[in-house]
């Protein structure tokens, strides 16, 4: 398996960059920063918390499971995302307390409903066109 170069700070730290949180998810990780300091959670990662402007931030995996508070239909989609139309956008709450925006993806026939529980699934190979980096989405819990 070929290892991944992420990029580093001046102590060799993972730096908290949104390339190096896609780096994570090609390895399956959802991940986010929090600030030693103040304890917030920063997702997407930035260099410094924007609560109390530390540098002395670390990285944490998260659950990846939430519920989803809004969401909107695709119907008329990029171009690059054409062959993925309908496709339905939203803003999944993580039970950590974070908000992140993904595609939702829902069998034929099912609707996303705003409180559904949703956990992170990961796309390794590229996608068609843009972008050239792995991807998250979310897929229902299963409600047996």
């Amino acid at each position: 398996m070929e290892e991944i170069a992420f990029l580093r700070d001046e102590r060799g730290e993972i730096y908290p960059t949104i390339e190096n949180f896609y780096k994570f998810c090609g390895m399956g990780k959802l991940m986010a920063v929090r600030c030693s300091r103040c304890g917030r959670l920063i997702l997407p990662p930035r260099p410094m918390c924007p609560e109390c402007y530390s540098t002395d931030l670390g990285w944490v995996q998260l659950s990846g499971r939430g519920r989803l508070e809004t969401y909107s239909e695709v119907y008329v989609p990029p171009k690059n995302f054409a062959s993925k139309s309908p496709y339905v956008i939203g803003i999944v709450r993580l039970v950590e307390g974070v908000a992140l925006p993904g595609q939702i993806v829902v069998d034929r026939g099912e609707k996303a409903e705003v409180g559904m529980e949703l956990s992170v699934d990961f796309e390794s190979a590229p996608a068609e066109g843009w972008p050239q980096w792995p991807r998250y989405f979310f897929r229902p819990v299963d409600r047996k």
